[in-house]
């Protein structure tokens, strides 16, 4: 497995534990040469619990990927999906 897919089953194992519906979670890649962007879609219902009161829950997600992709040397985005 690359480094980048780790990225990707990161967001999909919070993702997962967050939501009701986690048999609805998708979570795609788009490598860039620099940049990585994960977009992640999940069901309507359980948009709010990925996103959080004021986006914090999001942020939160975004900060840890920051923080794995500081490792691998590569920025990784988070996209959420609705």
């Amino acid at each position: 497995m690359s480094d980048t897919g780790s990225m990707k089953d990161l967001i999909t194992l919070i993702a997962k534990a967050l939501v009701d519906n986690p048999d609805e979670v998708e979570v795609s890649e788009v490598l860039g040469e620099q940049t990585s962007v994960i977009e992640l879609k999940v069901a309507k219902d359980d948009l709010g619990k990925v996103i959080g009161k004021q986006g914090r829950t999001a942020r939160a997600m975004r900060t840890i990927l920051s923080a794995a992709s500081t490792k691998i040397r590569k920025r990784t985005v988070l996209e959420i999906i609705e």
